[in-house]
């Protein structure tokens, strides 16, 4: 059996002693994604701190982050990441109706002014590697500089989180998947990929 053939994610009690923080932060419980990654542990604590201030939002805030991360997760064509965010999303208050607009993206009706530029910044970036003048002008009148580069900061992070999900499939956190309303599936999540791919 190769090495690729047995690669997933790590139980915890093979973690490697410099990797304490990490299991502590997250309660005892690190994540599929965690535990991937502590096939790395230089990579896995290195990254920690940077997860640990963009998972929340940084300046952004929760829900701000978390509209971002899920628009995110759609051009990552991510399950893994879609899933648990709406997870989070719910959690911290947005509504299903809400996830479902992301969607849809920044042309859909009923977005405050400054989420839909968020979600328009992540297209950009997307697309051109970049804010456009006039996007960071308006997005200006709504966030801050830090803001701004919290929003790059969040993408950035979730485009790896994304990467490495899909590339060694990565299956749901059990928590997650009990958790999800019933209306949240994978299915569902595919076709939503043609509106923005």
């Amino acid at each position: 059996m190769s090495d690729s053939e047995i690669f997933g994610p790590l139980p915890v009690d093979e973690w490697d002693d410099s990797l304490a923080q990490v299991v502590a932060d997250m309660d005892g419980r690190p994540i599929n994604l965690h535990r991937l990654m502590a096939h790395h542990p230089k990579l896995l604590k290195a990254w920690w701190n940077f997860r640990n201030h963009v998972v929340t939002g940084g300046d952004l805030g929760r829900r701000h982050g978390e509209l971002v991360i899920l628009r995110v997760a759609l051009h990552m064509r991510a399950w893994y990441e879609w899933a648990a965010h709406v997870q989070r999303a719910l959690a911290c208050g947005i509504t299903l109706e809400e996830i479902e607009r992301v969607k849809q993206g920044a042309s859909a009706s009923g977005w405050e002014a400054g989420e839909a530029l968020l979600l328009q910044a992540v297209d950009e970036v997307v697309a051109d590697r970049m804010i456009s003048p006039q996007t960071l002008q308006d997005l200006s009148g709504h966030f801050s500089n830090r803001q701004i580069m919290d929003m790059m900061g969040i993408y950035g992070m979730y485009v790896t989180v994304g990467c490495m999900a899909n590339t060694w499939l990565l299956e749901l956190d059990q928590h997650v998947e009990t958790q999800l309303p019933d209306t949240v599936t994978r299915d569902d999540f595919q076709d939503a990929l043609t509106a923005i791919i």
